[in-house]
């Protein structure tokens, strides 16, 4: 199908394609999948490139064709790195890690100026590699073997396609920057654009690369026989039909100005800027209550004051008799504090199977011991020691026998918990980071948002704005417009962005994710899925509040939906 909004096919601009841009323009790994219209545009350019491959061999080339690729970032050249070397393109042939060369772009620039970079063992390796089985002599090769590694790479990239030189081999050619304006490799028959072209300049670069002539024959009238390059995703309008005349422009619209509103803080919703939730294995302390044993905390064993009186050879003196009374010192006896010390002297002193969990594992006792202090299971055998001071010393001068008794009926599990990996550059948004942005949509000005103005996208979300204006269970709210706040989740194999409609904050304290959508899919689902794996590792991570997630299919029920969640108890 051609862009929904050009017409054009998707392979003439790749990475105006939202899916794509999406994708591409993020911090990934290395073995992250491709997107799916790039891997299906790859195996496309990839089966005419391996065709080419053959045609030259059969007429006599030495050399081999060239795929070249830019790219937007490192991530990305890693990204199609590996997906041509660990085999995932669909052609044949095309994995061939001796002949696949990544232009590390800051290394490149780093040799262009004359400047040493430490060295990256993997990136090493691989230089290494292709060197090796480069085809050249053996002093030659051992020569560029002991150059730095900025060295080698200029050698290579330098020699593309060149006879007798370390880059005659290559096949397959990724890179982010541009390369140098001398690049005049002639056997690239083969391009693949996945970068925004700003400027028509950019495409005639990127293009140009691919438009040094091979071979200088005639034809019958005397002119060169025309040669070709291959290319996708790099949009150069000259060949477009363009129009001639035509009307002069309409004025501008007039535009709003829409920004953070000073004064305003009272209203910010923060949220945490989350790469990906992974499924970890932690340890937990389970307590079967129906096994636990009652505990008999004696007072007798337990003096709470002492009588102490001076003694000249042996014999006290009663007439001076002084008292030490610690429920005068009550206040330095902190019962958390206290089980703290004592699970922590616990494990330790312990050699149990809790090595390398103790302090995250005597977080979770110190819990249990709490439960169990308020439980039936403690005993207390006498009605004087019930008084909520005395009561709290007997707990701390007995703390170390409570928390060993407790400690018999404690089993240690491993359980399956959510963890989220933040954003490292920014592993917090929120409304109040928001840039101030211009709009000639239809817009009104809020009272109880962060943003200055609502803009309307469409006709119902007017009314979803005018109820979160309202509605008295209510504290703050903003519509996702700018603000940066994205889910990632998995369609098709690749990465998307999902982005919500409306950040809600209510009075009883739940921040609620709102979507408003017209109509199910497959792909709203999965969106669906991501957010409420999202919510769960939040909420099990603790520090951002309670957080949850709703989709309605009818801003008429808006209202109901934000009722419900306003009754629903929290714990942050």
């Amino acid at each position: 199908m051609p862009d929904a909004k050009t017409y054009a096919s998707k392979l003439y601009h790749l990475y105006r394609d939202d899916a794509v841009k999406q994708d591409l323009a993020r911090k990934a790994q290395p073995t992250d999948p491709l997107p799916d219209l790039v891997q299906k545009a790859y195996a496309i350019l990839a089966y005419d490139w391996r065709e080419t491959a053959k045609s030259w061999e059969e007429n006599g080339h030495t050399i081999p064709p060239v795929l070249l690729t830019v790219c937007n970032r490192t991530e990305t050249a890693s990204r199609i790195e590996h997906f041509f070397n660990s085999g995932d393109c669909l052609i044949s042939g095309t994995q061939n890690p001796k002949a696949t060369l990544r232009v590390d772009s800051k290394v490149l620039e780093k040799a262009e100026r004359g400047e040493s970079i430490t060295k990256d063992k993997d990136y090493v390796a691989r230089l290494e590699e292709i060197i090796e089985a480069s085809g050249l002599p053996a002093d030659k090769k051992e020569a560029l073997l002991a150059e730095k590694q900025e060295d080698q790479l200029r050698a290579l990239v330098d020699t593309v396609g060149k006879r007798g030189k370390p880059g005659q081999n290559l096949e397959n050619v990724i890179s982010v920057a541009m390369l140098s304006e001398g690049w005049d490799a002639a056997n690239v028959t083969h391009i693949m654009g996945l970068r925004a072209f700003s400027s028509q300049l950019l495409c005639e670069q990127v293009i140009g690369r691919g438009l040094r002539r091979v071979a200088h024959d005639m034809d019958e009238s005397g002119k060169f026989i025309p040669e070709y390059v291959n290319v996708f995703g790099v949009p150069l309008s000259i060949f477009q039909e363009v129009g001639e005349g035509g009307e002069t422009p309409p004025p501008p619209k007039p535009s709003v100005r829409v920004e953070v509103e000073p004064g305003r803080n009272h209203f910010e919703i923060r949220w945490p800027n989350i790469d990906r939730v992974q499924t970890v294995l932690k340890p937990e302390l389970k307590m079967d209550w129906s096994e636990v044993e009652p505990l008999t905390l004696d007072p007798a064993q337990t003096p709470l004051n002492a009588e102490i009186a001076p003694a000249l050879t042996g014999i006290p003196n009663l007439a001076q008799v002084s008292q030490i009374d610690l429920e005068k010192a009550v206040e330095d006896f902190r019962l958390q504090h206290l089980i703290f010390r004592a699970a922590r002297k616990l494990f330790l002193s312990s050699s149990d199977g809790f090595e390398g969990d103790k302090q995250y594992l005597a977080v979770q006792l110190i819990r249990i011991v709490e439960q169990f202090l308020e439980s039936d299971k403690l005993d207390i055998p006498s009605l004087w020691h019930q008084d909520p001071v005395r009561r709290r010393l007997l707990f701390a001068l007995n703390m170390d026998n409570v928390v060993t008794h407790v400690n018999r009926f404690v089993s240690k599990q491993n359980v399956e918990r959510l963890e989220a990996l933040f954003d490292e550059q920014q592993p917090i948004g929120a409304t109040s980071q928001m840039r101030p942005w211009l709009t000639t949509k239809p817009c009104r000005p809020t009272e109880r948002s962060q943003i200055s103005h609502v803009v309307y996208d469409s006709t119902w979300e007017k009314p979803v704005a005018d109820i979160c204006e309202k509605d008295e269970s209510i504290q703050a709210w903003a519509k996702n417009d700018h603000l940066g706040f994205k889910v990632r989740y998995l369609w098709n194999g690749s990465s998307r962005n999902f982005v919500p409609d409306y950040l809600i904050r209510l009075k009883n304290g739940q921040t609620l994710v709102l979507e408003v959508k017209g109509q199910d899919s497959e792909q709203n689902r999965a969106k669906r899925a991501a957010m409420d794996t999202w919510i769960k590792a939040v909420n099990e991570q603790g520090g951002f509040g309670s957080w949850c997630f709703d989709t309605v299919f009818d801003p008429s029920q808006v209202r109901d939906v934000i009722g419900a969640h306003s009754k629903q108890s929290t714990s942050a």
